[in-house]
């Protein structure tokens, strides 16, 4: 088994937030699929903050009370370098790969995936690889081919404008771009005949009733426009004469949006009985997919880059009626699992005063795609056709759903889909491998710097701001009224206790007081007699004399840059972490 770090924020995995969306519930099946594809390894949790590895930890527990959770602090790159491989639940290569150079480009592997594509966010940080230092034994893994798509598109128009800004020459290295589609847990959509029953029971629905669900964020912008379902639906019925149900389980972001859709249903599909059902509530879910009789997911906006539910659906052994749209081209076969509708879309160039308006702040980004999506169209005579074709055929319902049942386990199940994830770790791991053994990829990896440019020491940036550079030949002279209580005092102030992680220890101070008690050394020498790392001997010092408990003298002009001898010195000493 190969396991990676997993970069942790409890937003990202949680489900029990106020706004659950696709990316949360993603996040959570991911881990659960971790969990059970650990092997006999830990998990680790790679996150700046403790509280959020101990819910990582209680998270993990939950799911297998034998796993072993582990934290990774942010900072402790070499212990990145031990697993190999950090996973990054967003496209965000570019930070993530600057922030490796202080280890090396080559130290491990980082494996990114998409969701949405379309905010700034998401592009600035696709667009970024190319000017990041993101190497070939780096992925960013899109979860289906139209992401692919569009992530090459993004980046293809990058690179020209690279090219003009820099010239035609310029070297770039890409990472893996492997199409790995998200996951479901197939077991959690298994329903007995008498949950079906009890679930229509609760909900007022009749056997004699067909149930058409769609399940999800109910928004015009952020998922699909009700308009084309609505009157479909209604065609539907009146064309068929069957009892039709549309069961609507999800959640709005205001009231207005709710309304919306309330009056849409009431006025688009009149003869359809029209409930909706709180989403957020892991029961409701499941007395939703329970009580259906087929899924419509009509997606028609360019937030939406896979979707999740459809493959439920087949799980859920439903025939789906999804539009011909981004990630459901991968997952639903036409005529096979259900049907895939026609969609309609604008030219290139068109949607420039759009882009413009987002670009410039005038249009907010649900502003943005709620505006795209008017101009997007779904084949409504089609959709209807289809509808009345699953109406009013129950044999071609269960043939469709048993279709799609057996496709989510072979090709979607967790189970499948998570053996992926592990076998691109190892192929990025041999890569990186065979780079770092290649003399010329080797050349070029030792020549990389070690940090991002706008990251860099902050001594360095800003050298030119002090009097003097304390340097190795600087000389310390110990204050008459120093001890070490006055220091214990010093240190547990509020005024020195904020940078407490800085401060030097009790042992560490009590050596340079000695050594500085027979007279006046350079740092150099201190650091000698005190048998303190050269580098945490400056620092040290630097504290002390803020604390007005040692004195510098005998120090360079400002306009003097610290000699070469000494910055070779002050550079091989192995600051605190």
């Amino acid at each position: 088994m190969t396991n990676a770090a997993i970069c942790f924020e409890p937003d990202g995995y949680v489900l029990n937030g106020p706004k659950l969306m696709g990316r949360q519930a993603a996040g959570n099946a991911f881990l659960r699929a971790a969990v059970a594809g650990r092997g006999d390894k830990p998990l680790y949790a790679y996150t700046p903050q403790k509280r959020s590895a101990e819910v990582f930890a209680q998270l993990v527990r939950e799911l297998d009370p034998a796993a072993v959770a582990s934290w990774v602090p942010a900072d402790r790159l070499d212990l990145l370098s031990q697993i190999g491989t950090l996973y990054l639940p967003g496209p965000g290569l570019d930070a993530a790969a600057r922030l490796r150079l202080r280890s090396g480009p080559g130290a491990y592997s980082l494996v990114g995936v998409t969701h949405t594509t379309a905010s700034h966010g998401a592009m600035d940080s696709i667009t970024g690889i190319l000017s990041a230092p993101v190497m070939p034994w780096d992925a960013l893994i899109c979860t289906s081919t139209a992401v692919a798509g569009t992530v090459r598109i993004l980046l293809e128009a990058e690179l020209e404008y690279l090219r003009w800004r820099f010239g035609a020459g310029i070297r770039l290295t890409l990472p893996q771009l492997p199409v790995i589609p998200l996951g479901v847990h197939c077991d959690d959509f298994v329903f007995s005949a008498s949950e079906r029953t009890a679930a229509r029971h609760t909900l007022a629905i009749g056997e004699d009733e067909v149930v058409a669900l769609f399940m999800g964020r109910l928004s015009f912008h952020a998922k699909a426009h009700p308009h084309a379902m609505y009157a479909s639906l209604q065609a539907a019925a009146e064309r068929t004469g069957k009892k039709i149900t549309l069961l609507q389980c999800g959640w709005f972001a205001n009231e207005a949006i709710e309304k919306s859709f309330i009056d849409g249903a009431t006025q688009f599909c009149p003869a359809v009985k029209t409930l909706f059902a709180d989403g957020r509530d892991s029961d409701v879910r499941r007395r939703s997919w329970a009580a259906a009789d087929i899924f419509v997911s009509l997606s028609d906006n360019i937030q939406e880059t896979f979707g999740l539910t459809p493959i439920e659906a087949m799980a859920a052994g439903l025939p789906v009626v999804v539009t011909d749209w981004d990630g459901y081209k991968d997952t639903v076969r036409d005529g096979v699992d259900g049907f895939r509708i026609p969609t309609w879309m604008p030219p290139a160039n068109l949607g420039e005063g759009f882009a413009k308006a987002h670009e410039a702040g005038v249009d907010t980004y649900d502003l943005y795609c709620g505006l795209t999506c008017q101009t997007i169209a779904v084949d409504g005579h089609i959709l209807a056709d289809r509808l009345v074709d699953l109406v009013s055929n129950p044999v071609l319902r269960q043939q469709f759903g048993e279709a799609g049942r057996a496709r989510a386990r072979k090709v979607y199940d967790w189970a499948v889909v998570y053996s992926q994830y592990q076998h691109l770790w190892r192929q990025l791991g041999e890569i990186r491998n065979a780079a770092l053994k290649d003399p010329v990829h080797g050349k070029i990896l030792q020549a990389a710097p070690g940090s991002a440019p706008a990251r860099i020491d902050p001594y360095r940036s800003f050298r030119h701001y002090p009097t003097a550079l304390i340097q190795p030949k600087t000389v310390v002279t110990l204050a008459p009224a120093a001890s070490m209580a006055l220091y214990g005092q010093l240190a547990g102030d509020s005024l020195f206790a904020y940078a407490r992680k800085l401060l030097p220890t009790a042992e560490h101070v009590e050596k340079l007081f000695n050594a500085l008690a027979a007279g006046d050394l350079d740092i150099e020498n201190l650091a000698q007699q005190a048998a303190i790392d050269l580098g945490a001997t400056v620092l040290a010092v630097s504290v002390l004399a803020k604390m007005g408990l040692v004195r510098l003298t005998k120090f360079v002009a400002t306009k003097s840059a610290i000699s070469e001898p000494d910055l070779l010195k002050l550079a091989s000493g192995h600051f605190p972490a």
